[in-house]
């Protein structure tokens, strides 16, 4: 013990003891392999040259988030979405049932823009919860968040002084870097419109016109300008520590997928990662990028006074095995009761709230009710094999050509979008028509006449067919931050950094061997963390901190449960008596108010962008929580003020950190002025020795 105290460096036991990890020393912390430069491929001279201090690509609530703190900064902002709607999760992915931690609700401690958005949807419906549903605290219509949104992105450009330069309908097509690949110089953007005599956009199912929304050429459906995003040419101070520091403008990866991360040709991880200390929960012992979470198209139904007929879909019984309530519950005694539960589960509109009885602690539904359904055994699909996984990896996208200039189609497998569709639509029917259950007893399954599925584009999803713009995507690439002082390989979040699972139990006594077993009980030491490295020290007697680890860069907060929709284990995802991919579940549950650390948010090699999404460096099991409304919108925040302060100050986001554990004098000036924004950077009592989270359990 004696030995190791003497070999222990002062910056190594600091790094110990706020990071709660064992750092492992690197040569140099930001030595990166540079990439060949990338030119953009442009068939035509762009319509349309547009001049940038910041692109945000992805119109999400991340991208939303930092347009909105960006333009109260005054800066001029370009931001792409695919769709024409603001807002992602809450819009036009149609999930406007806000994901929120109890502890974190009670004291409304969120960024300043996610509680003015949470007071704006109580000041349009006169309540918090016009929908009464029972999974959050706020469940209302999908067209108000992206109003509601844009209200907010206005009068922060009016207030700010900043400007807005939005180009909804618009996907990012290629780029170019730098000559030693460091920079985006310039980005590529396709904007599609309806082509002349065709119908409005929203009508057509997104597997039949992705492919034609990224392409160059007009098409018998679509036509589109070619804009090419620039730097604005400003002129940036410099400051004395980092005068060789400059930049003329940033790039914001704030897609629902990681495009960007992909065209850009930075290191990411996608699906699951290998059983280790710092991921003990993973089912797998080599990275399996084909099982990734699943994703969702939601849709609409209305309660009716009246029975309804159906037509049923020709792709129904594909689908109709995997349908179910998913599991009996005690409180649930009828067949009524599972469908009422479901339908008031994401209810976006209570026509009646003094309607007579109860379900879930809700009004039962009435006539006029609006449901969203989102329902893991439902209207998830769970694709999972090389054969039908839905984002792409390098691997498949590079054998697919579209990782060559100008091929980017944007990385995601079509076909599969496709059976999400069917999926959905098919989960509608079986709600209303059908009699079989795949998980439970048939008994508690009986049709349901008196429901309406809502489409065209005056109904909730402002789409022809009635389902989400876009799915709602649970999971991204997610890159792999810069390596840094204690992450060689580099920088990532990880499963034990948050997570409230029990580590000493039987199942990881058993399932790791005696030296990951040991390395993870090390890990998860805290304070004691010196007195494991006694040779003779049993690693069950190892103390467990009781809280998240703590990032001496922390720009942001995040808290929600490490909740799993898992991939299914065979191809296809909907074939008869197909399972859960066994074992992913093993790390849900409970998890700490966490933090969001200025490394994760850096890519490898790419100076001026910042990742603000579900693409933030971290693992399979940790993207599982850093994946909700307010975690989104907290990211936002602190990407837009990490490029004001690089701006303002010529320093790149990576100079920032580049001499942690030691003092970063810039970085505290920027978590000053996050604080200061009303964007905090930690939750309330944070300390190393705060031990007491007991009232913060997300559920």
């Amino acid at each position: 013990m004696k030995r190791f105290f003497r070999a222990l460096t002062a910056p190594l036991l600091a790094s110990t003891l706020f990071a709660g990890s064992i750092p492992l020393p690197i040569g140099n912390a930001q030595a990166q392999e540079s990439v060949s430069p990338r030119v953009a491929q442009v068939p035509q001279t762009p319509d349309q040259v547009v001049e940038c201090e910041l692109l945000i690509v992805g119109g999400g609530l991340a991208g939303t988030a930092t347009a909105y703190e960006s333009l109260r900064m005054g800066h001029t902002v370009c931001m792409t979405e695919l769709t024409d709607w603001v807002g992602g999760q809450i819009s036009s992915q149609g999930t406007t049932a806000l994901d929120e931690s109890r502890e974190q609700r009670r004291q409304l401690f969120y960024s300043r823009g996610y509680k003015e958005l949470r007071d704006r949807v109580e000041a349009k419906y006169g309540e918090l919860n016009p929908g009464d549903c029972w999974v959050s605290a706020s469940c209302f219509l999908p067209a108000d968040a992206n109003a509601i949104l844009m209200e907010m992105l206005a009068e922060a450009e009016r207030e700010g002084g900043g400007e807005l330069k939005w180009f909804p309908n618009t996907v990012v097509k290629d780029l170019s870097l730098s000559a030693d690949g460091t920079q985006i110089e310039e980005v590529v953007a396709i904007r599609h419109s309806p082509a002349p005599g065709t119908a409005p956009l929203n009508t057509d199912f997104l597997s039949e016109i992705i492919e034609d929304v990224y392409t160059y050429d007009d098409s018998a459906r679509l036509s589109k300008e070619v804009i090419q995003f620039v730097p604005a040419g400003i002129e940036l101070e410099r400051v004395e520590n980092a005068p060789n520091s400059r930049v003329d403008w940033f790039v914001v990866e704030a897609t629902e997928t990681g495009e960007l991360i992909a065209l850009a040709d930075v290191p990411y991880e996608l699906g699951l990662d290998p059983r280790s200390p710092l991921n003990p929960s993973s089912p797998v012992l080599e990275r399996d990028p084909y099982c990734t979470q699943g994703f969702t198209y939601t849709f609409a139904m209305e309660r009716t006074a009246e029975p309804q007929t159906y037509d049923i879909p020709e792709f129904y019984s594909t689908y109709q095995p995997y349908y179910s309530w998913e599991r009996e519950r005690d409180s649930l005694k009828t067949a009524q009761d599972h469908f009422d539960f479901v339908f008031t589960y994401r209810r976006l509109w209570n026509a009646s709230p003094q309607a007579e009885g109860t379900i879930a602690g809700v009004s039962r539904p009435s006539v006029g009710d609006i449901s969203m359904q989102n329902w893991t055994w439902g209207n998830d699909y769970r694709p999972g094999t090389e054969l039908d996984n839905l984002i792409l990896t390098e691997d498949q996208l590079a054998a697919s050509g579209q990782l060559e200039p100008g091929g980017w189609l944007g990385g995601l497998r079509t076909d599969t979008l496709r059976k999400g569709e069917e999926n959905a639509i098919g989960f509608f029917y079986w709600l209303t028509t059908g009699t079989t259950d795949s998980q439970i007893d048939n008994s508690w399954k009986e049709p349901e006449p008196y429901n309406v599925y809502m489409q065209g584009l005056d109904s909730p999803m402002n789409t022809a067919h009635g389902l989400s713009k876009y799915p709602y995507i649970r999971e991204a690439r997610r890159i792999i931050g810069r390596p840094a002082y204690g992450y060689e390989n580099g920088f990532m979040i990880s499963e034990i950094d948050f997570s409230w699972n029990d580590f000493t139990s039987e199942y990881y006594q058993q399932n790791l061997d005696e030296e990951t077993y040991t390395s993870l009980r090390r890990y998860l030491a805290g304070l004691g963390t010196v007195s494991t490295f006694d040779p003779d020290a049993d690693p069950n007697t190892f103390p467990i901190r009781m809280r998240s680890r703590l990032y001496p860069d922390t720009v942001g907060i995040a808290q929600y449960a490490i909740d799993f929709h898992p991939c299914m284990r065979d191809y296809p995802a909907e074939a008869p008596g197909n399972i859960e991919r066994p074992g992913v579940r093993q790390a849900h549950g409970q998890a700490y108010p966490a933090q969001i650390p200025l490394r994760a948010m850096i890519p490898q090699r790419i100076d001026n962008m910042l990742v603000a999404s579900k693409s933030i460096a971290a693992s399979y099991s940790a993207a599982a929580a850093y994946r909700v409304h307010s975690f989104e919108w907290s990211v936002g925040a602190a990407a837009a003020h990490s490029i004001d302060f690089s701006l303002r100050n010529g320093v790149l986001p990576y100079e920032l950190v580049d001499e942690l554990p030691s003092y970063e004098p810039l970085l505290d000036q920027l978590r000053a002025e996050l604080q200061g924004s009303g964007n905090p950077v930690q939750f309330p009592n944070t300390s190393i020795f705060n031990e007491d989270w007991g009232n913060w359990r997300p559920w």
